[in-house]
């Protein structure tokens, strides 16, 4: 198949100006780019007149592993460019497996649409046939759950070595990378010498070490050294995920933090973010960990002293601000028409506080509840998104167009928001600068030579796209409303989004398998 997109402007991914030109496409790759008016040999043409034509956006950062199975069309990632997606981060992967029971009740707030009929990363590959690529990390809390259940303590030496085996086994398969989550239960029980006896083995395999940090509060400063040390002493390449700072209390500290991380001259190191103020993730991250531990947090809110104790904890956390934490998503139950609500008015309607409320919510729905949570500042995440060493990461799940629950708007419209918010409107970055950050910058983190350029003999993952328009029009009180503006994307060659429309082609692949 030989295709010619012409008339637009090209944006290379290197951050270079926009200039005119022709891609020319055979089969998979990009075989030429040709100044305007170049005759052409038959193709078939996309006309990009008036657009950008870029490389497709990579995202270093999201859990599609958890939905793509289910979604394979992928279509609210196609509307907003994205042609490439990491998963396996914040140190949960759906492999390997050894104990289903353990690894389904850690994971379910992800609401996993899975068959679970797979026992490694292989297996799980072999399910898969989407739209856009997929790139594979090895998850640390699965690791300790398939070594060690759920267990609150150190891994014997035996079970360390299970579970760097496993990780040898997943880069033996083609992981591209070992992540941890180091504010979640089992992977928080872990010490500094465990995460880093485990990054030293990632390191061995060639793999990029991700990590959720331990404190994205007060602490920020020494979880970001922690996480420095391990890729030091291991000699890994570190990706530090969604840097930012929550709670109003430490707004502001992202300043601090980027200095930190700019003097570091002895680690390969980098970072993403997503240009949002509020988080998203699973309500039991604000219990304390030792009541999550050995999975039988529902037996202990069955019990009157330890649920009581679990209260204590909750009414003495300064993050736990009600007001700012909304539910997303929860399975049937008590609860189920509280989607959109804030704590503290789900707590005003039942005349409780709200610890007692995340109590009664957790309870009612098997501990699986999503929240969004209102906790950064604006200034800090533009200062952020300033730095050029960071990269756009949604920290995304939902593949889908539509459907249940109130989902955090960031899986709808990450890429779309940074180049025509932040890039178009309010003009921290140019567009050509934006689009670095979403292609090359993050495809070199990954070491993907042939991803994240408009270049002779890279793969033709391409994104065309109108930088008048391009706009996410997902909000938190709407989420369920796609991006517009990307008009064309091509996955390998192939048309996955034509005239704004999906199209039954699935070309993607999983990198590092196949690449």
């Amino acid at each position: 198949m030989r295709v010619a997109v012409t008339g637009g402007l090209i944006a290379d991914g290197t951050g270079a100006d926009l200039v005119p030109g022709t891609v020319l496409v055979e089969g998979e790759r990009i075989t030429a780019v040709l100044p305007p008016g170049e005759p052409l040999a038959e193709a078939d043409v996309i006309d990009a007149t008036g657009n950008i034509v870029a490389p497709g956006f990579v995202d270093l950062h999201s859990h599609a592993d958890f939905s793509l199975g289910a979604s394979p069309a992928a279509e609210s990632q196609l509307a907003q460019g994205v042609t490439t997606l990491v998963a396996g981060n914040c140190g949960w992967s759906p492999f390997p497996i050894t104990d289903l029971e353990t690894l389904r009740a850690g994971t379910a707030f992800l609401g996993p649409k899975h068959d679970w009929s797979w026992n490694d990363l292989a297996g799980f590959a072999a399910t898969l046939q989407p739209a856009v690529n997929l790139a594979l990390q090895v998850g640390h809390c699965t690791l300790r759950i398939a070594a060690m259940g759920s267990a609150k303590r150190a891994p014997s030496p035996e079970e360390l070595r299970t579970m760097q085996d496993l990780l040898r086994a997943a880069a033996d398969q083609g992981a591209v990378g070992f992540s941890t989550g180091l504010i979640y239960a089992p992977g928080a029980y872990a010490s500094s010498e465990e995460v880093a006896a485990l990054v030293a083995t990632a390191a061995e395999c060639g793999l990029l070490y991700s990590t959720h940090i331990r404190n994205e509060g007060a602490g920020l400063l020494g979880a970001l050294d922690e996480a420095i040390a391990a890729a030091r002493a291991g000699g890994a390449r570190l990706e530090i995920s969604h840097l930012k700072a929550v709670g109003k209390a430490n707004y502001g500290l992202v300043e601090a933090a980027l200095e930190h991380l700019d003097k570091v001259d002895d680690v390969d190191l980098g970072w993403d973010a997503y240009p949002y103020t509020a988080t998203s993730t699973t309500l039991t991250t604000r219990l304390p960990t030792w009541a999550l531990a050995g999975g039988v947090l529902l037996g202990r809110l069955a019990d009157p002293a330890e649920r009581a104790r679990i209260a204590e904890a909750l009414r003495a956390d300064v993050l736990l601000s009600p007001d700012s934490v909304v539910i997303a998503s929860l399975p049937p139950g008590r609860y189920e028409d509280s989607r959109g609500l804030s704590l503290t008015e789900i707590a005003r309607r039942d005349g409780v506080d709200a610890a007692e409320i995340v109590l009664r919510i957790l309870e009612s729905h098997q501990a699986a509840v999503s929240v969004v949570n209102h906790g950064m500042s604006e200034d800090d995440v533009t200062t952020v998104l300033e730095h050029p060493r960071t990269a756009v990461a949604s920290d995304g799940w939902i593949m889908d167009a539509t459907g249940p629950g109130h989902p955090h708007p960031r899986n709808f419209g990450t890429f779309p928001r940074v180049l025509g918010h932040y890039a178009r409107a309010r003009g921290i970055l140019t567009l050509p600068e934006a689009i670095r950050r979403m292609t090359s910058l993050p495809a070199t983190r990954l070491g993907l030579s042939d991803r994240g350029l408009v270049k002779p003999g890279t793969i033709a993952d391409l994104v065309v796209l109108d930088p008048h328009k391009i706009t996410d029009n997902s909000t938190y009180d709407d989420p369920w409303q796609l991006s517009t503006g990307i008009n064309h994307v091509l996955v390998a060659g192939q048309p996955t989004l034509t005239d704004a429309t999906p199209t039954a082609h699935h070309p993607g692949r999983i990198i590092g398998l196949t690449s």
